[in-house]
């Protein structure tokens, strides 16, 4: 067999990373993250209506594709035309939601399914591995609800990325900063390694 037809020789399948962000201000650094991951794998991205108020559009990848509630709907017309969430869901090995706001852990935690994130997590396949990466003010960190809806989480097999002690935009000083990018890509990129989610 010449090496040319030798699948042995094939590259390996870069893993397809569905990164999302949901309004917290922690979201200013999502240019960031989508910057490490699409260094190793093919990224597409999800971002809530109130990310937007942090994300600088400039920032992201020129090769990473954005989308938004508008286009949830925007190209269907008739049944059997495509559903976005459904197709993100398809497509996505993986889905990394940096940051996770407090109210977005809440509707996941509560099944609601509102806008493009919330359903791409309603319908998501949970043979897939989900991250989360939590930002918020300390209370809201340590405010019971929040330790429910991690449970609830947990039990769906959602992976936590915990967030880090620092002064948080608000001025506080606490727990609730969201993970370093960097931190984020190694913890996902080594568990997918690991897992052999990614050819070697």
């Amino acid at each position: 067999m010449m090496a040319s037809e030798d699948k042995s020789f094939a590259a390996p399948k870069k893993p397809r990373i569905l990164l999302a962000a949901s309004g917290s201000v922690a979201a200013m650094k999502f240019g960031n993250l989508c910057n490490c991951f699409s260094e190793w794998g093919e990224v597409r991205a999800v971002v809530t209506k109130s990310s937007l108020h942090f994300i600088d559009r400039t920032t992201l990848p020129k090769s990473v594709v954005v989308y938004s509630d508008d286009d949830e709907w925007s190209s269907w017309k008739r049944i059997g035309d495509s559903v976005l969430h459904i197709e993100l869901r398809r497509w996505a090995d993986i889905l990394i939601i940096a940051p996770l706001s407090a109210n977005t852990l809440a509707k996941i935690a509560g099944g609601l399914c509102d806008n493009l994130l919330t359903c791409i997590v309603r319908a998501w396949d949970y043979s897939k591995p989900i991250f989360v990466a939590p930002a918020m003010n300390t209370l809201m960190w340590n405010n019971p609800f929040t330790e429910r809806h991690l449970l609830t989480i947990d039990e769906l097999g959602i992976s936590l990325i915990p967030p880090v002690s620092k002064r948080l935009a608000c001025g506080d000083i606490g727990n609730g900063a969201m993970a370093e990018p960097s931190l984020i890509f190694s913890t996902v990129r080594l568990y997918m390694e690991q897992s052999k989610l990614v050819s070697q």
